[in-house]
């Protein structure tokens, strides 16, 4: 196709045959594609950065140096929010985020990097770039950060609907734009010939014509003998290709939000069912996101020997129960004598405490009385 454009263009009598238009790749309207990826990869990042990171020990939390790097400050120019929003929009945007640490302890999002695989020794990581700058240096696979997304057939499908989409998209421009386009037609009543000369003042007149009609509110021009314009169009559409626009592109943002779990009436701010729609999304999205992150952080930051012996990093985020909301739900867990108050404690996202009446299982007389109850019916 290339050979026969470049042809075309060198000829003139035969380019004026065709229209090179019709070779042309259709424009997609990359804003589409950005548009909704960014709404809902952000919509994901802002519950992440939400997370607190906590290094555990025999249930107790401990504070160290990865503690301030993972939940304040990870480098110079980030937070700790802003960093694990940025950490996420890479993830899934870009399929996998890789994240290292320098020499002057900051931990850094990587924006390009090579990777070299091997089948039983650590891959490299080298040409790892941030910002400006790349590193003379290479990583090895236990020295970084690195999380795979494992989408490359949903990446695929994705950038094939965006690529309908923005045909679509593009049409539907076109025709509003057309339907709302003021067209007429001017007749003329003239006796001189229209050569190139003539038709350039004439549209030249008409132009100015239009201009003034266009951009004044009030306009007052000379009625000419043998000069009347007639109205075709008057670009009235009542808006109906606006709002099927506006559809379109709602329901792309549904789309994507359904490929990554989350539920499309969060996407909105739709409050219907929301605490269906806050489970689920808690459940698909950003539990599975949280497991993703805290097995990496647990294999590269925590020695398998201190592991085993109950040293962990542990996430805590949305995905945690408020005790307000469940007082009822712990208050039958605790008198039923199925937990203790420390385990509540745990499942709320609490630290345990040192307090031995929260060790003890404990049943109240309600239960008692309905146990002993049963046993009597089951007697008779």
């Amino acid at each position: 196709m290339g050979w026969l454009i470049d042809k075309l263009r060198k000829n003139k009598e035969v380019k004026s045959m065709f229209d090179l238009d019709l070779f042309q790749e259709p424009t997609h309207r990359a804003y589409l594609k950005k548009m909704a990826l960014e709404t809902c990869i952000n919509f994901i990042g802002r519950a992440i950065s939400q997370s607190d990171f906590r290094f555990m020990k025999d249930g107790k939390r401990q504070i160290n140096d990865w503690d301030y790097l993972l939940n304040i400050r990870p480098n110079t120019d980030q937070s700790a929010a802003e960093f694990w929003q940025d950490f996420v929009f890479k993830l899934i945007h870009e399929n996998e985020v890789l994240a290292i640490l320098t020499d002057s302890n900051d931990l850094l999002i990587a924006d390009s990097f090579d990777r070299e695989e091997y089948a039983v020794f650590p891959d490299i990581f080298s040409n790892v770039t941030v910002k400006d700058y790349t590193f003379n240096r290479t990583f090895k696979m236990d020295e970084v950060i690195f999380i795979p997304y494992n989408n490359e057939k949903l990446t695929t499908f994705m950038q094939g609907m965006f690529d309908d989409y923005g045909d679509l998209f593009g049409r539907m421009i076109e025709i509003n734009m057309r339907n709302n386009q003021i067209r007429g037609t001017v007749d003329i009543e003239s006796t001189q010939s229209l050569d190139k000369e003539n038709q350039g003042k004439l549209q030249n007149f008409i132009d100015r014509l239009f201009k003034s009609f266009k951009n004044n509110t009030v306009a007052i021009v000379p009625q000419l003998k043998g000069f009347k314009y007639t109205e075709v169009a008057k670009g009235d559409n009542n808006g109906k290709s606006v709002e099927e626009l506006s559809k379109l592109k709602r329901d792309l943002v549904n789309e994507v939000a359904i490929i990554l779990g989350i539920p499309v009436s969060l996407i909105h701010g739709d409050m219907t069912e929301y605490e269906t729609a806050i489970k689920a999304y808690i459940k698909f999205c950003i539990g599975p996101l949280n497991k993703k992150i805290s097995d990496e952080l647990n294999a590269k930051l925590i020695e398998k020997e201190n592991y085993l012996k109950g040293e962990k990093i542990k996430v805590q985020g949305i995905s945690e129960l408020n005790a307000l909301e469940v007082a009822d739900a712990v208050d039958k867990l605790r008198a039923s004598g199925v937990y203790n108050g420390n385990q509540i404690r745990v499942k709320l996202g609490d630290e345990p405490v040192d307090n031995p009446l929260l060790e003890e299982y404990v049943m109240t007389k309600n239960y008692e009385s309905t146990k002993g109850g049963e046993n009597k019916n089951n007697e008779t």
